[in-house]
């Protein structure tokens, strides 16, 4: 599973993997062990994490939740040591700890609950999508794929040579 396959949908808590798309909009399934599927309207705010950004003060402005779950996997492995009930200080010492250039003012106690609970979510289901290398190996199988389709298309579209009318139907002609 990838963070391009995992959404977060408004007014529901827990994240969901987007199984598939349809007229009116998306079909996902809860990634909590569950396996609920709903289907959520265009009207619905749906978040594909692999969008998802955390505002700093850097020159970018935004550090991609991608890298943050990475760091926080890195750092604290299973044990990030805090929760969604632990005090605003802690939470905030935390993401500080995590991601120094995070902006305090942008960046609310609530967003960082979230970061927190999602992270948890993301240990326990699709423990993949934290480890660093797991995207960059990705890529690069999906480079090789491409690669080996465009090859495949160049024998398909290659010239054929061009046959020539045989002889004997000149002759007919002829006479």
């Amino acid at each position: 599973m990838e963070l391009r396959e995992i959404a977060s949908i408004a007014g529901k808590g827990g994240l969901y993997r987007i199984v598939k798309p349809t007229r009116s909009g998306v079909i996902v399934e809860s990634i909590d062990g569950k396996n609920t599927r709903l289907v959520i309207s265009a009207n619905q705010r749906v978040s594909v994490l692999k969008e998802i950004s955390i505002y700093t003060t850097t020159a970018e402005g935004t550090e991609p939740l991608e890298n943050v779950l990475q760091a926080i996997y890195k750092e604290f492995g299973d044990d990030p040591g805090v929760d969604g009930n632990s005090s605003s200080e802690e939470l905030r010492s935390f993401l500080q700890h995590i991601l120094p250039t995070f902006d305090r003012e942008r960046v609310y106690v609530s967003d960082i609950k979230k970061l927190v609970g999602w992270y948890g979510i993301l240990l326990q289901h699709a423990p993949e999508v934290l480890q660093e290398g797991a995207t960059a190996t990705e890529e690069q199988a999906g480079e090789q794929a491409t690669a080996a389709d465009e090859k495949a298309d160049k024998k398909e579209t290659a010239p054929k040579a061009e046959k020539k009318p045989k002889a004997k139907a000149k002759a007919k002609d002829e006479k």
